[in-house]
């Protein structure tokens, strides 16, 4: 208790004008944004996450057909990929597009 009172002594040195009552929610606005920052970061790495083995299987004939010099090149086959979008099978085509293609 004694740490929360200095805390809003310490809070009130810097904008003397706030309410006491506003200062328990003016604590939780770090946590917010770290929260908030955190599934931002979580959504961007799923984003970039590779294709799932399942997506592998749907683009597997036309990766081999259409940009097999690429194979164990991830960003150059995708490029490939998506340049050939017109020729892929539906299947891979709804890959790449779901991979932002």
């Amino acid at each position: 208790m004694d740490r929360a009172r200095n805390l809003d002594e310490f809070s009130r040195a810097f904008n003397p004008h706030i309410p006491v009552e506003r200062l328990p929610m003016m604590k939780s606005i770090p946590v917010a944004v770290a929260l908030l920052i955190s599934l931002a970061a979580g959504s961007l790495a799923q984003a970039q996450s590779g294709p799932t083995p399942q997506e592998q299987m749907a683009c597997r004939s036309d990766a081999g057909r259409f940009c097999a010099e690429h194979i164990g090149k991830p960003p150059q086959m995708n490029a490939c990929l998506r340049a050939n979008k017109p020729k892929l099978s539906d299947g891979c085509r709804r890959v790449i597009e779901s991979h932002g293609g």
